[in-house]
């Protein structure tokens, strides 16, 4: 077999290499890669017998000068490493790699040498060498593979081996769009941001998505690995009622983020974290496009967002002490990045921290959240249940803090047997009896607020959630999927705080943090806050008297179409900023953030609620017949919320 192969490198490793390939293709031998690469050769193989102090930015450096494929393998304490395949013409290299490593594990690259004890002197060198040996053995193999114009296994892959045991195990590596070395995505520009809304047939007629989610199984697995994955734990919560599993992604700049998928089934719960863990993901910060627009909102508002519309702080939040953040000033230079206005059908700047929640990220003067983010399998889709995450979260939040009586739901009148018995075991399982409330607005997507009422002394008393919906019933679920989630983690959490929640009754500005405004709701104390929902002097309703029917269309565009249409109707703007990165633009997977300004956004800490300027808490409620005329401010309701 002809072919031009060097390798890289004076330790064990390299002529093992070298040996293996001797005979088999041409072979020439460098010790450094500092004495240049040969632009004849098909392939270098970097083999180091441990991991260079200074990693590989030198060898990815005069590879891509040199436009020459290579492959490197190494070892590192009780671990060896042999890949990626590296391409100079295409995204995806070693930094890739051990970012995705580092990230992943957490503790990658502070190992010590292999072969060297702190006093210099070889240990295990025997079994050490057995190990090398094989690394060696997989450098030879992939290098073949490649002259034979094959498929490399290290094709965006690492392979692991335990160099105690020599298994040896195959890890996804994804080309990191922000990548130093190889990376690159484009500047932000209107043309970018603009979305022509295409025809996107339902999988299914009662489906809400474009595409099955078990036809994601595949595709999906990319993303999830213990070693190098975006996301990298899964697990299955085996105390919820239901089949939930919570997925972590870490962050070393962000934190970890565990999300969750809620469902009937474990497989299915499984896919939907892992969607959940990719949408957190985009969420936090721009990873497919470069922000590249900064003014004050006087310098850019004959086409931005009005930051003013999304609801501020008082000047009596801001003079609180220790207040997190400054008034917002028009003034201000801030960061802007694209979103299309679907009302207006024009691209629109948004500032950079409400389009992306990461706290530590650009010129933040609110606290943002997910609220409003959502993927999907085309960006329709991610638009339309991206709305409907801003309709429950202002449904909910509405009804609060006006003390709306909305209407009591008997859960057994829409005669569906899942909704059954999903109440059912929620009430045997973990004690608790659920309660259904229409939140519906003047939208007219059905919204539900869920309560979960403890049967036993010492749970949590209380525990609230939402859904919505254009299905009534997928919006009650929803909600109670919710509950059965939390329920469990806040009796814990309870036993574990109530000294510490106790002081919140009569201190609101102690409720900091999210967990707090739900676990609040855990002391019977606190039931009294919530008795313009719970008075059961109303009566039940049934589904069928609060919601019509309303035929749902064969294609997913349409129903988007009508939303919009209702906003548009009620004066309303429907912003979506595509969050999309390339990690999930592979999948075919698109992530936005929706803003509606003028609903109230979701907010955690009491002190951080955001209403100045959202006038439609005061208005709605008379427009809805709660009340005979508008309200004022003074009469909102003045406790915490209880949403988790």
């Amino acid at each position: 077999m002809n072919g031009n192969v060097a390798v890289v490198g004076t330790g064990f490793m390299a002529d093992s290499v070298c040996r293996q390939l001797n005979g088999r293709c041409n072979v020439a031998r460098y010790a450094d890669i500092a004495e240049g690469v040969p632009q004849a050769a098909e392939l270098v193989i970097v083999a180091d017998d441990e991991l260079p102090s200074s990693g590989y930015f030198e060898t990815e450096e005069a590879m891509r000068q040199a436009g020459v494929q290579w492959l490197r393998g190494f070892a590192a304490a009780e671990q060896g490493v042999v890949g990626p395949l590296v391409r100079p013409d295409r995204p995806g290299c070693s930094q890739c790699a051990d970012d995705r490593r580092l990230t992943a594990r957490g503790d990658f690259g502070g190992a010590p040498p292999l072969l060297r004890e702190a006093d210099g002197k070889s240990r295990h060198a025997g079994a050490l060498r057995a190990g090398l040996r094989h690394i060696s053995h997989l450098l030879a193999a992939e290098t073949i593979r490649v002259l034979q114009g094959r498929r490399a296994h290290t094709e965006n892959h690492l392979y692991l081996i335990d160099l105690g045991t020599l298994k040896s195990s195959l890890h996804a590596v994804l080309p990191d769009p922000l990548c130093p070395v190889c990376g690159g995505v484009p500047d932000d520009s209107e043309q970018l941001a603009r979305i022509s809304l295409q025809q996107r047939p339902k999988w299914s007629p009662d489906s809400y998505r474009c595409r099955p989610l078990h036809g994601l199984k595949e595709t999906l697995r990319q993303y999830a690995d213990p070693e190098t994955g975006l996301i990298n734990a899964i697990e299955p919560d085996l105390v919820s009622p239901f089949a939930a599993m919570n997925a972590n992604v870490p962050s070393f700049t962000m934190g970890d983020e565990v999300t969750a998928g809620r469902s009937h089934r474990y497989e299915e719960s499984r896919l939907t974290a892992i969607l959940e863990g990719l949408e957190r993901r985009c969420g936090q910060a721009p990873r497919g496009k470069r922000t590249a627009v900064r003014g004050s909102y006087n310098d850019v508002a004959g086409h931005a967002l009005d930051p003013a519309k999304v609801g501020l702080y008082s000047p009596e939040q801001y003079a609180l002490p220790d207040f997190p953040f400054e008034p917002y000033d028009p003034d201000v230079p801030l960061d802007w990045v694209w979103g299309y206005s679907l009302v207006q059908e024009r691209p629109i700047l948004v500032p950079e921290c409400l389009a992306y929640y990461c706290a530590e990220y650009g010129d933040g003067f609110v606290q943002e959240g997910s609220n409003g983010c959502a993927i999907g399998g085309c960006i329709e889709e991610a638009i339309l249940h991206g709305i409907m995450e801003v309709v429950e979260r202002d449904s909910f939040l509405l009804t609060w803090y006006a003390r709306l009586p909305v209407p009591r739901l008997d859960p057994l009148s829409f005669g569906d047997r899942e909704l059954r018995l999903m109440i059912g075991r929620l009430r045997a399982v973990a004690g608790y009896e659920v309660h259904l409330f229409n939140t519906t607005m003047e939208s007219g997507i059905p919204s539900i607020w869920a309560v979960a009422k403890s049967r036993e002394p010492g749970k949590m008393n209380l525990v609230c959630a939402a859904g919505a919906h254009p299905d009534p019933l997928r919006a009650a679920k929803s909600a109670i999927h919710e509950l059965a989630g939390a329920v469990l983690w806040l009796e814990r959490k309870l036993a574990e705080h109530r000294h510490e929640l106790v002081p919140m009754l009569d201190d609101p500005s102690l409720v900091q943090r999210m967990e707090h405004h739900a676990l609040l709701y855990g002391l019977p104390q606190a039931e009294e806050r919530l008795l313009f929902l719970l008075d059961e002097r109303r009566p039940l309703r049934t589904f069928a008297e609060e919601f019509a029917p309303k035929a749902s269309h064969a294609d997913l565009t349409d129903d988007l179409q009508d939303m919009i249409g209702v906003f548009r109707s009620l004066n309303l703007d429907v912003i979506a900023v595509d969050q999309s990165s390339p990690e999930t633009a592979r999948s075919g997977l698109h992530c936005v953030k929706v803003l509606i300004p003028g609903m109230l956004p979701m907010t955690f800490g009491h002190q951080l609620a955001r209403l100045n300027g959202l006038e439609r808490v005061l208005r709605v409620p008379a427009e809805l017949g709660y009340a005979q005329k508008p309200l004022t401010m003074d009469r909102l309701n003045p406790h915490p919320h209880p949403f988790l």
